[in-house]
């Protein structure tokens, strides 16, 4: 379960949204910026804090507490974000499935190489945002649509049809689909 640490509302912050947290930690361990920030709400340090935007703040007060069965149903659609699994540092081929070069008829060394990346003289750069080998993985992805297969409020579960990002035990965030087709 996760506990509401502030509610933010259209009159004094300009949009409608929760602030969450997960998984407890010791006093001693928050800053104290962090520590009075939760004081204000009346609840422990968290370890996680996420925003979430809501229809009706008025809905939620400080330090209530929310369980999975509170947002979300069998059958519904769900929106989970995490962060991906970093694989290192990969080629073009695997990182932006490029399709390589021939394997022989005269191709030299460069059969995984990414090809062309450029002109020449003009413009004697390579624009950014080119898709080059480098750092693959470790970004923050959002799965749309998951169905939810079954929620066991008493053990506090989630069971999700598809591929959730991260590796096991990582902390995600679940939410109600926002592009649901059904």
């Amino acid at each position: 379960p996760v506990v509401v640490t502030q509610i933010k509302r259209p009159e004094t912050d300009g949009y409608a949204a929760v602030q969450i947290a997960f998984k407890e930690m010791k006093a001693e361990k928050a800053g104290r910026p962090a520590t009075g920030h939760f004081a204000k709400a009346g609840v422990a340090p968290h370890r996680h804090v996420v925003e979430v935007r809501v229809e009706d703040p008025d809905a939620y007060e400080l330090g209530q507490m929310i369980t999975i069965a509170d947002v979300l149903e069998e059958g519904k659609m769900a929106d989970v974000t995490g962060v991906s699994k970093g694989k290192g540092f990969a080629g073009a081929m695997k990182r932006h499935n490029f399709k390589g070069q021939g394997a022989s008829h005269g191709v030299h060394k460069v059969h995984r190489a990414p090809g062309a990346i450029g002109a020449c003289a003009t413009p004697a750069r390579v624009f950014k945002g080119k898709r080059l080998p480098g750092r693959m993985g470790g970004d923050q992805i959002t799965m749309m649509n998951l169905e939810v297969i079954q929620v066991d409020a008493d053990r506090n579960l989630l069971l999700l049809r598809g591929a959730v990002p991260g590796p096991k035990g990582a902390v995600i965030v679940v939410r109600q689909a926002v592009k649901a087709n059904g």
